[in-house]
């Protein structure tokens, strides 16, 4: 049980609450796009789905619904596991030079490393297994989703726009799951992606405020190491307020109600907040606007978005 309770540390199993969230918006907006029309049959209900791509009826049942929502769950999982091992694998030497990450699993060696490279190894494995039964699109960009989710790791050492292949990584997370669903990519969904990439590019850039000394020390590449705190925090400003644009743009162009604009509201704010309270000269509530801040915003607004979704 401690070894579990280590290696959900080493992965940041907590920080799944960024873009899980924004997973489900994609799968429950695919249901909704879908238009699927229940009926009661004994044990499961049955789900017809009007047409496909192709134009075929297909048939499906609720069960159906919720192993492709279990699988979608298993490849957020198993993608933010590979990508977080790999992370502190391939950065080991430079958390053990650092003070503020010395005391991580691997360079404290609570886990051995190469460990968890097998254990990322296994993590993409199950990523992958997952996608093919979730259907053949999801499948085939496996590898593009994995490529884009562990290379990140080395942007770091060579270009100061690596927060930006962050939020990539963790954008394809609402289209991914509407993807499979629907087998098809939609303007909505990408809208989501687009608002997680400025999103978590701009709260990445207030998380490595405190590293920005140690990256110009140790020659890696970063907006605090590359502008100053200052700067780097006038950069994120400008990644929110993109974020917040291109929500409100979702909710006019997706034709959402009263309740996507109150998660929009509670969303925006979170954004205002942390820019509130991180000054370049105090970085002591960084964690607060890291994790407290986004988490709120993040949970908060899919719950009214996926509520606006059945409820309109």
């Amino acid at each position: 049980m401690a070894q579990v309770k280590n290696y959900l540390s080493l992965i940041k199993f907590s920080h799944t609450i960024f873009a899980m969230p924004f997973a489900m918006i994609g799968f429950f907006l695919a249901v909704r796009t879908m238009d699927y029309s229940f009926s009661v049959v004994p044990g499961w209900h049955t789900i017809i789905v009007p047409a496909d791509f192709h134009g075929k009826i297909i048939p499906l049942s609720t069960r159906d619904i919720v192993v492709k929502f279990l699988l979608v769950i298993g490849c957020m999982i198993f993608a933010r596991s590979a990508a977080m091992a790999f992370n502190r694998y391939l950065d080991r030497s430079f958390d053990a030079r650092n003070p503020r990450t010395a005391i991580r699993e691997i360079p404290a060696g609570i886990i051995k490393a190469n460990h968890a490279l097998w254990f990322t190894v296994l993590s993409c494995v199950l990523f992958m297994i997952a996608c093919f039964f979730i259907n053949t699109l999801c499948f085939f960009l496996a590898p593009v989703a994995l490529f884009v989710v562990l290379g990140y790791s080395y942007t770091k050492r060579f270009t100061s726009l690596c927060h930006l292949v962050l939020g990539l990584g963790l954008s394809l997370a609402p289209i991914g799951a509407y993807l499979a669903v629907t087998g098809r990519f939609d303007w909505l969904p990408l809208l989501f992606s687009f608002t997680v990439l400025f999103w978590v590019s701009g709260f990445d850039i207030i998380y490595s405020l405190q590293d920005e000394a140690f990256d110009k020390a140790q020659q890696l590449y970063s907006i605090p190491a590359a502008l100053g705190k200052r700067s780097a925090l006038r950069v994120s400003e400008i990644l929110h307020l993109l974020s917040a644009l291109l929500v409100i743009t979702a909710g006019i162009y997706g034709r959402f109600g009263p309740w996507y604009w109150v998660g929009v509201a509670v969303f925006i704010g979170m954004l205002i907040y942390q820019h509130s309270i991180v000054n370049p000269n105090d970085l002591r509530r960084v964690n607060i606007a890291f994790m407290t801040a986004n988490g709120i915003a993040s949970v908060v607004f899919s719950f009214f978005v996926i509520g606006d979704i059945f409820l309109r």
